[in-house]
């Protein structure tokens, strides 16, 4: 497990259309931490980022009661049409309203959040791999993978304090969808990817090196 093909599956034309990076992996692995590193060491000015679950479906027509039952880690419970008209637009330099997600209730906002056009975009989800339609669209695939104890306790943790769950909630729902989807859809999307990060964001030499050759594109599209 590891790097692989990364000297290879880098390479971008010399043209100027946005190069588009996948990051994937189970929930709690890591993804947006190695989204945020990207986003500090490359620029925030020179990306354009997209998370898959602010794609979540409206369930504002059913029942609090009834939105709760959604199994939200398959992939019938995204937008992902929404998902790939956004990566298209963004890629034909066209600014896109994304939409604005609320966990809390299961509802999308009114609102929507402009995303500009940039030299890269990023898009980071657990089941982005998964879809053959949104998985073209990607010219490199990095999954970060991570162990399922450490996992689940990142999950623990971030839907408690962020996500207004209890802890029974979280491991019930853990064991009733989180669980069997990822072995059902998001561990056997991972023979799709270009690069293996193990320990995601703690792993500093293959961020460097993602990093490092994400720089070397942009560099030579202004050339």
């Amino acid at each position: 497990m590891g790097l692989r093909g990364i000297q290879y599956n880098l390479c971008m034309p010399r043209e100027l259309t946005p190069i588009v990076i996948g990051i994937a992996g189970g929930t709690g692995s890591g993804k947006t931490t190695v989204a945020n590193a990207v986003l500090e060491k490359v620029g925030a000015h020179k990306i354009a980022f997209l998370a898959h679950d602010a794609y979540y479906k409206d369930l504002s027509d059913l029942p609090f009661s009834e939105r709760a039952k959604i199994n939200f880690d398959h992939p019938d419970s995204l937008d992902t049409p929404l998902l790939i008209k956004h990566i298209e637009s963004l890629k034909n330099r066209q600014t896109i309203q994304a939409p604005i997600y609320d966990f809390k209730t299961h509802t999308r906002s009114a609102q929507t959040f402009p995303i500009e056009p940039q030299a890269v975009t990023i898009v980071e989800g657990i089941l982005i791999f998964a879809e053959p339609e949104l998985r073209k669209l990607f010219d490199v695939k990095i999954f970060v993978d991570t162990d399922p104890d450490l996992r689940f306790i990142r999950r623990l943790e971030r839907d408690i304090a962020e996500r207004g769950r209890t802890t029974q909630s979280v491991i019930k729902q853990y064991l009733d969808t989180v669980r069997p989807m990822h072995l059902k859809f998001v561990e056997p999307s991972k023979r799709y990817a270009d690069v293996i990060i193990p320990e995601g964001g703690y792993n500093i030499v293959a961020l460097d090196m993602v990093i490092a050759r994400i720089e070397s594109l942009l560099a030579g599209n202004q050339g």
